[in-house]
């Protein structure tokens, strides 16, 4: 695995166990962009803190030596990011959430790049 494919998998699997935590914990200052993005509070827990945990989960299973699952935790990122600006373009929020699931998403693409290098 080469220093670019380390590095962005580390910093991907970094700010979804951030955003991760965050959500699951109902952190404060993410509620005001999820109201603005029409995501009900509710659904911090699970869909949002999970599924972005279990990304950042399965892609250091991919670093540590299971491929496949890191591959796949990839896959899951880029369609949740897809999904989250899909969700904030419908609901004409282009605040700097919208900007963060851009780098969230550019970040899993990129991971999802190296993965599929590495197969």
């Amino acid at each position: 695995m080469n220093t670019a494919a380390v590095v962005v998998a580390w910093v991907t699997v970094a700010i979804n166990t951030f955003s991760g935590i965050a959500a699951l914990l109902h952190w404060k200052a993410i509620l005001p962009g999820m109201v603005k993005a029409g995501v009900p509070e509710s659904w911090l827990t699970f869909p949002i803190g999970t599924l972005k945990t279990a990304g950042a989960v399965g892609l250091l299973i991919g670093l540590v030596g299971v491929p496949l699952v890191g591959t796949a935790a990839a896959i899951g990122l880029v369609l949740f990011f897809v999904c989250a600006l899909y969700t904030h373009i419908r609901a004409h929020d282009y605040s700097a959430q919208f900007g963060l699931a851009n780098f969230f998403l550019a970040m899993a693409v990129s991971a999802l790049v190296h993965e599929l290098s590495l197969q």
